[in-house]
């Protein structure tokens, strides 16, 4: 693996950054991952509904892209793993590849690692590492120790984001239907779809989980390996390696120079030098036949390792003017290779921390006149649970006839359903009998109570529009009445005709009858309030 030719600026990076990372590299290259894509899954969408069409089972054609979806995924993580590097194939590159990359991981991948959680982390490992099968279990667990959890995530939110674009794109028709047909439009494309679903429906649904799954999955498979990347570094250590690469590079320009001054200088260095000045105009002087003036005839042999050493100095200073050779070209490229950012990157971390409070030393607090208080707090804040459990104990025991008969009530076995309601047409002009308590007597012994009640309700309501001297509409409901029921003069009136409504809309509506006793009560109040013969 060339890992100096990425494209992309590898550095230790958290998950989430990590699956940002594989999602740009999609968008950046979005063409030569959705026009393949496009062509390959459009293809098989096409043959699997046909061939499903040709038997009936449409719903096999939706099963059966669900399935291969491991297969389709090597298309995006084909072109990313090139992208990655810098060469990025073209649509031919990518449709001719899929006729023999990545096959023999697909059976792990179409069976019993289908349902996996984590299969966009691991399907790099697969694909693009190829070793050995025992090597591979190790890389897989090695791999999926640091990205388990967000590969996970990744699955559940894209799953999210698939069933969200599916159901928009059933629901957004209805959004051009207006709002007087909208219950009826809805209720027919339901029906439509679950009761007997024509061949066209089926289809489109099926197109309609192939364009959400077009959209969403190459984003799932660039994450995953993004994911992969940071796995990779984290491990591996690519930031640093990059880093030493283009460090030695570097050093290996500089060192170039380096090496061309010291050859310069190399000679001069190398050549014989005399001692001393001195040393250099002897010479001349032998040849003249004389010794200089207030000088000795001594040779250089009796000069001391000290003074000789001195003297080289001086001669090279002499020699050069003061100026020593650059050895130190060396050090130079070390700190300037040390201070380039891929080498040392800095990034920035917030963090949230508590504020330490600076103590103060305050003199302890020392009243003894007021040691109960604190003896009574101390009680309450060590038994204060209990104390609370005494209390809401007293409560339950004090509101007892409350709540009891209500839980009697819910642990009561289910009671059997009621008789359906005896439901019979009555004539809005039906003259009502003249003994109205007499008939409404023998209706209740005959057992038909609905039938009685029903006739105390119509008479009542005929006397108070009496009453009131007013003409109720003709289907006036409960409500209606006993607003008109508010203009009788009469209290007791208007208490008499509000219970005789209420006891006929709990048997009318709740199936609760009235015991016999307060039907007769009942029945004598109104005749005496309505004046009915009794």
């Amino acid at each position: 693996m060339r890992i100096e030719s990425l494209a992309v600026e590898l550095r230790p990076r958290s998950g989430w950054e990590a699956m940002e990372l594989g999602a740009a590299l999609v968008r950046r290259h979005a063409a030569a991952i959705w026009v393949p894509w496009l062509i390959v899954t459009g293809l098989v969408f096409a043959l699997l509904n046909l061939a499903a069409w040709a038997i009936d089972q449409l719903w096999l054609a939706l099963l059966a892209m669900w399935w291969l979806r491991p297969v389709f995924d090597r298309i995006p993580l084909y072109v990313l793993s090139r992208a990655v590097f810098g060469s990025v194939p073209t649509v031919a590159d990518t449709l001719r590849a899929q006729l023999h990359w990545g096959w023999r991981p697909m059976l792990g991948h179409l069976t019993w690692r289908r349902f996996s959680p984590l299969r966009t982390a691991m399907l790099p490992v697969d694909l693009l590492e190829g070793a050995a099968p025992a090597l591979m279990r190790e890389r897989r667990r090695v791999i999926g120790a640091g990205n388990g959890g967000h590969a996970a995530m990744l699955t559940l939110m894209c799953l999210h984001f698939i069933l969200a674009l599916q159901i928009s794109a059933v629901l957004i028709p209805l959004m051009f239907v207006p709002n007087e047909l909208l219950s009826e439009t809805a209720r027919d494309a339901w029906a439509t779809i679950t009761e007997t679903p024509p061949a066209w429906a089926l289809i489109a649904l099926n197109g309609v989980d192939w364009l959400a799954v077009a959209l969403i999955e190459p984003f799932y498979i660039g994450a995953g390996f993004g994911l992969y990347l940071n796995r990779r570094t984290q491990l591996e250590a690519w930031d640093l390696e990059i880093a030493f690469r283009r460090m030695r590079r570097r050093l290996a320009a500089a060192a170039g120079t380096s090496l061309v001054a010291l050859a310069c200088l190399l000679p001069l260095a190398m050549s014989p030098m005399p001692a001393t000045a001195q040393d250099a105009q002897a010479p001349a002087s032998a040849a003249s036949g004389g010794t200089p003036p207030d000088k000795t005839a001594e040779t250089t042999d009796d000069v001391p390792a000290d003074d000789e050493a001195e003297a080289d100095d001086r001669s090279l200073d002499d020699i050069f003017g003061d100026q020593r050779v650059p050895h130190d070209a060396f050090g130079r490229s070390v700190k300037q290779a040390y201070k380039d950012p891929d080498l040392r990157p800095t990034r920035t971390v917030s963090l949230w921390k508590p504020k330490k409070k600076k103590e103060e030393n305050k003199a302890p607090f020392d009243m003894p006149s007021l040691a109960w208080l604190g003896a009574i707090f101390g009680f309450i804040a060590e038994y204060g649970l209990w104390l609370l459990l005494a209390v809401l104990v007293g409560l339950l025991i004090a509101t007892a006839k409350r709540w009891l008969p209500w839980l009697q009530l819910a642990t009561r076995p289910p009671q059997a359903q009621p008789d359906p309601v005896e439901v019979r047409s009555v004539d809005e002009h039906e003259p009502l009998p003249p003994d109205i308590a007499t008939v409404a007597r023998r209706l209740w012994a005959q057992g038909q109570p609905r039938r009685a009640l029903a006739l105390l309700y119509r008479a009542s309501v005929e006397a108070m529009a009496a009453r009131i001297d007013a003409h109720l509409p003709p289907g006036a409901t409960e409500a209606e009445c006993l607003r008109a029921s508010r203009r009788m003069p009469e209290v007791e009136d208007r208490e008499a005709f509000q219970r005789v409504v209420r006891v006929w809309q709990y048997a009318a509506y709740g199936h609760s009858l009235p015991e016999a006793s307060d039907f007769e009560t009942l029945l004598d109040l109104l005749a005496r309030r309505f004046r009915w013969t009794s």
